[in-house]
């Protein structure tokens, strides 16, 4: 079922989100400033050519013991440089990409998928991409970590 999912979200719109994410990273290598916004790219990029079956997710969730205030602030910080240059228009993108496929009926769930990815497209710097059973995993460790 996610493979005929992700065929459908490529053909109803997902390689124009795609391309403009890969447009995103491309840009971001080649002004120094923005290099460290990269490998977030990179990784939005493989979730919006495959929503189904990929899940972003913090980092903090996957790595629990390897927070850091430093970097959770230099996070931030780059999460509003990314806002500023990137974010709203991928944003936008994703929007009206889904608002698209949600008019024609068989594209809803691809469109709910884009808004999702929407709302990560204004604040990416801290994820990863790793599969639905990987993020459950986390969720779960993480849960019993926190009420043992």
């Amino acid at each position: 079922m996610r493979t005929v999912l992700n065929v459908l979200n490529f053909v109803l719109g997902g390689f124009l989100t795609t391309l403009s994410w890969l447009l995103a990273t491309l840009v971001s290598i080649i002004f120094i400033f923005t290099l460290p916004l990269t490998r977030s790219c990179w990784e939005i990029t493989k979730l919006s050519f495959v929503p189904y079956g990929n899940e972003a997710v913090h980092v903090d969730e996957l790595n629990p013991q390897g927070k850091s205030a430093i970097l959770n602030t230099g996070g931030t910080l780059l999460n509003i440089i990314w806002l500023i240059f990137f974010g709203w228009w991928l944003c936008l993108l994703h929007i009206a990409t889904g608002i698209a496929q949600c008019i024609t009926i068989i594209g809803i769930p691809v469109g709910i998928a884009n808004f999702k990815i929407a709302v990560i497209a204004l604040w990416p710097v801290g994820r990863r991409v790793v599969s639905v059973e990987v993020a459950q995993a986390a969720r779960e460790a993480n849960a019993r970590r926190r009420f043992q």
